[in-house]
């Protein structure tokens, strides 16, 4: 039995590693967004700063670990047994949870999710003791509510405080520098610096001492006893040190904030985090240490009274675990695609948007923006003017626009204010054993701080707000799903015994392995999507990258013609199926070409203006080309998923050959426009003609056929669809390659032009 039970220790620390690994990929949005967006120092200098911040903050987590072994439930009346199932449940539901999230790259708060499982997990053992047991007692005796509900409360409080405290602080940071802080900064940068590190040191340092697993109790009292001391001390050092590096140096204090900033936020994540992935593990350790530490004690009647005494984690477990998550920082895409997510909502500019419009967001931004124009006719013209004068951004777009790729998301101001404020949240928390999630926090400060320095304007706000409230959303489902899947889970367990654990065992592998595939196949897209605008932004990378979107859409569109034919003479209702996939990515290709239309033409040079012109032709055909190919292969995928009739033999034979002279025909276009023999274009038009009058005649064939009754209502409109798509397609593919040619046409007289005025 005691082996059975080491079995499923190994195996908790086994998911404790999946876990950190998972839980770090998620959460490393929270102490990165700040240093990546601002861009304040290469990627390998934040990972390594952050990484440093991790180690040294896993050490101050030992005093969190509590509420893994007695903040959601009464472990002295649970036996020995149900104490490992609701750990084992918990740990299977937070590795699969939080890799789903990591997967599609949205940010969820990894203390909701542990939380919520350790609720669901121990509410459905209590309940199962209940209905079979006549001497359990009532379900508060098992479950701590008071204390469960005042960490959810901290929690969900914890996101209107710190999207407010973001917003008040950026606000007065702006009105303090403006955009064009570095004039205001060589006065007020030192005291600035001063009251951020001082801030960071005294909740950091004083607050989370106690929870420290490394420092004395002598050490401890010192600092509490002389915390004022300190603080003075502190900020009166900094200012002093930061004001005379800035008048006798090049120093950026800004940067150094952000620096010193996220190392603090990720020690204040570690300290705070860490009880989510090993503090259920460490939890179950001690179980087990307890119950081996009875000889002859039956796992099914021990009780765990030993969980509620206090116990100091090992400094070498926290230091191990701190070890992963560095390895995790440095190793996870999944990573980056949670930053991705968190950046994009909160970056300046206005661009292309991830999330759509909702009504919520339309109603919300035209009532602040009412509330807006209220206050503009209470306020002085004169106060405004100022006001508006610090909130000025065109210097700063113009750096903006010079800076080109390299420009950051938003700037160092910003980037400090989140950095100060979401640590300082944090850290009090931690000092105060509440599991505030480090998510909810750095999430809602970067969007605070966001709205005041107007990122979300006219052009973007709607989006972003939907956006928002979309990961909030994210954040509620979380919740439930935690509770609920915990709950079963452990439910099933304590039913079907071992079989059972080593079943979900096999699960959870089997689900991160297919998330895995998922997650690659999607940042691979992403990957590409990106090296593609990346390369395309310069006058020669555009032509190139031109080109290729049209040989490639083409090539498709005839791909897709030609599959969805055969699908649908064949009834072959898997291949139409995928062959709808690929018309929706060709649509998602197109609406993002189309979508990054203002960054392409942007950096076209100045004498390139009119192939600007056909270039925004071009990606129109393209896209008129997608909504064709879409409207031709649905009806064929929902006449044979609704079992209607097929077609006839004689339609089949057309529909054939109409696929065969489009393959041709786009082996034509594709020869010309490769070798820029655009004289061809006769060559072109008289193929063109060709199929139209092809595809004239079939409908002419199919109005007798209808007249003769051979073909039915069913079949009649689809085949009349398929040849209007396909004759629309034709008109839109010449269209296309017109609109290329003068594209090119206007590059290649833009280079002459060039040579020209340089020449001269």
């Amino acid at each position: 039995m005691e082996t059975i039970y080491l079995v499923l220790v190994i195996v908790l620390f086994a998911l404790a590693i999946s876990d950190l690994v998972v839980g770090v990929s998620n959460d490393a949005v929270n102490f990165l967004n700040s240093a990546i967006g601002s861009k304040v120092a290469p990627l390998k200098v934040i990972m390594f700063i952050a990484a440093i911040g991790i180690v040294v903050g896993a050490t101050f987590s030992s005093g969190m670990m509590e509420v893994a072994r007695k903040g959601i439930f009464h472990p002295q009346n649970f036996y020995f047994a149900e104490i490992m199932i609701i750990f084992l449940a918990v740990m299977i539901t937070d590795v699969i949870l939080l890799d789903a999230f990591n997967t599609f790259g949205m940010p969820t708060s990894t203390t909701v999710s542990i939380v919520f499982e350790l609720l669901g997990a121990s509410v459905a053992i209590a309940m199962i003791k209940i209905y079979t047991d006549p001497s359990a007692m009532l379900i508060s005796d098992y479950i701590n509510s008071a204390k469960a509900l005042a960490i959810i409360s901290g929690i969900l409080l914890s996101v209107v405080i710190a999207f407010t405290v973001g917003a008040i602080v950026q606000y007065i940071a702006r009105l303090l520098f403006s955009f064009n802080y570095k004039r205001n900064l060589k006065f007020f940068g030192a005291i600035w610096g001063g009251i951020a590190i001082t801030a960071i040191t005294y909740f950091i340092l004083i607050k989370g001492a106690k929870g420290a697993s490394f420092m004395s109790e002598t050490t401890v009292d010192f600092i509490k006893g002389n915390s004022f001391m300190i603080m003075v001390v502190s900020f009166i050092a900094w200012t002093v040190i930061l004001q005379l590096f800035a008048w006798f140096t090049r120093f950026n204090i800004l940067k150094f904030i952000v620096l010193v900033g996220t190392f603090a936020l990720a020690m204040a994540f570690a300290g705070n985090d860490l009880v989510n992935f090993i503090g259920v593990p460490l939890a179950g350790y001690e179980s087990f240490n307890s119950f081996m530490a009875s000889p002859g004690a039956e796992p099914n009647v021990f009780l765990m009274s030993s969980l509620t005494e206090k116990v100091k984690t090992p400094t070498f477990f926290l230091l191990i675990a701190g070890l992963i998550m560095v390895v995790t920082l440095w190793t996870s895409k999944k990573a980056r695609s949670v930053t991705k997510t968190e950046i994009n909502l909160a970056r300046q500019d206005v661009g292309y948007e991830r999330f759509g419009s909702s009504m919520f967001a339309r109603s919300l931004v035209r009532r602040v923006d009412n509330i807006a124009m209220g206050f503009k006719k209470i306020l002085p013209e004169s106060m405004l003017q100022k006001i508006e004068k610090q909130f000025d951004q065109t210097e700063y777009k113009k750096q903006q626009q010079k800076m080109g790729k390299e420009a950051p998301y938003f700037d160092l101001i910003r980037a400090s204010v989140n950095l100060v404020v979401a640590s300082i949240l944090i850290s009090f928390a931690t000092s105060m054993k509440l599991p505030l999630s480090t998510t909810y926090v750095t999430f809602m400060v970067a969007m605070g701080t966001s709205l005041s320095d107007k990122a979300w304007g006219r052009e973007s706000a709607v989006y972003r707000i939907t956006g928002v409230f979309s990961v909030i959303g994210g954040w509620f489902f979380t919740a439930f799903s935690a509770f609920t899947a915990a709950f079963i889970i452990a439910a099933v367990i304590k039913l079907g015994g071992f079989i059972a654990i080593f079943v979900f065992i096999a699960l959870a592998i089997f689900f991160i392995y297919r998330t895995h595939i998922i997650h690659k196949r999607r940042y691979a897209d992403s990957e590409a999507k990106e090296m593609a605008v990346v390369t395309s932004l310069t006058n020669t990378g555009i032509t190139e990258s031109c080109l290729l979107n049209v040989q490639q859409v083409l090539n498709k569109t005839s791909e897709i013609f030609a599959g969805t034919i055969e699908g649908l003479s064949n009834d072959d209702l898997k291949k139409l199926r995928k062959i709808f996939r690929d018309v929706n990515n060709l649509n998602d290709k197109t609406k993002d070409l189309k979508d990054n239309l203002n960054l392409t033409i942007s950096h076209l040079e100045e004498t390139s203006l009119e192939g600007g012109y056909h270039y925004v032709q071009v990606m129109d055909y393209m896209r008129e080309m997608s909504h064709s190919i879409t409207y031709l292969s649905k009806p064929c995928l929902d006449h044979v998923d609704n079992h209607h009739k097929g077609l006839l033999a004689v339609q089949e034979e057309e529909l054939f050959d109409l696929a065969r002279m489009l393959r041709d025909f786009v082996r034509l276009v594709n020869e010309i426009t490769k070798k820029m023999e655009y004289e061809r274009m006769p060559e072109i038009i008289d193929n063109q003609q060709k199929i139209l009058k092809f595809i004239d005649t079939s409908r002419k064939k199919q109005v007798k056929r209808i007249k003769l009754k051979e073909a039915g209502t069913r079949n009649s409109m689809l085949f009349l669809g398929i040849l209007t798509e396909s004759k629309n397609l034709m008109l839109q593919m010449v269209n296309l390659i017109k609109s290329h040619r003068d594209f090119n046409d206007a590059m290649v007289q833009s280079v002459e032009k060039k040579v020209k005025e340089t020449t001269l």
